[in-house]
């Protein structure tokens, strides 16, 4: 009979391991009820030298890698658009990236329209001694004051039917 229950012990053993493994690489932090999340994600945000204005407060979990710092955002809002000073930025229901010290790259779920077109920004670079955030579009960069993102927007449901300026990205064109 102990020979019988020995695989099962080991098995068990072996799932146990796993679970401790998967939980020891990623950090997960849900709680749709509360604004901590989001809270956290600001904070951490500021931890690696970036803004917190450039994520939306209408966070409802993320989770973090502890491997390779790759990070996944789901917003409590869907559709989310945030007005910066003159450009209009849409965020997904999902954003995800990899984070590092002044920059995020790899990002999806982040768009800003140029004229009558949405662009994926695909990375976010902080120029500090410029004072500067630096926004990737593909091969092509836009460069924004760092202070028009210490602000933490709040998601609206509807894009701004007038666009007054397109001065993010205009240059790009």
């Amino acid at each position: 009979m102990a020979s019988s229950s020995t695989p099962k012990v080991q098995h068990a053993t072996a799932l146990i391991s796993l679970l401790l493994l998967l939980s020891s690489t990623q950090t997960t932090l849900s709680d749709p009820t509360s604004s901590s999340s989001s809270d956290e994600v600001h904070e951490l945000l500021t931890k690696y030298n970036l803004p917190k204005g450039i994520l939306p407060k209408d966070i409802k979990s993320y989770t973090l890698s502890n491997q390779d710092n790759s990070f996944t955002i789901e917003l409590s809002s869907n559709p989310c658009y945030v007005k910066f000073k003159d450009q209009l930025v849409y965020y997904g229901k999902t954003i995800k990236g990899k984070l590092s010290y002044g920059k995020v790259t790899g990002v999806s779920g982040i768009q800003a329209k140029k004229f009558f077109i949405w662009v994926s920004v695909t990375g976010m670079e902080v120029d500090q001694k410029n004072d500067m955030v630096e926004f990737h579009v593909g091969a092509i960069s836009q460069s924004l004051p760092a202070e028009d993102f210490e602000e933490i927007p709040t998601c609206k449901a509807k894009a701004l039917l007038r666009e007054e300026s397109f001065s993010f990205l205009d240059a790009l064109i």
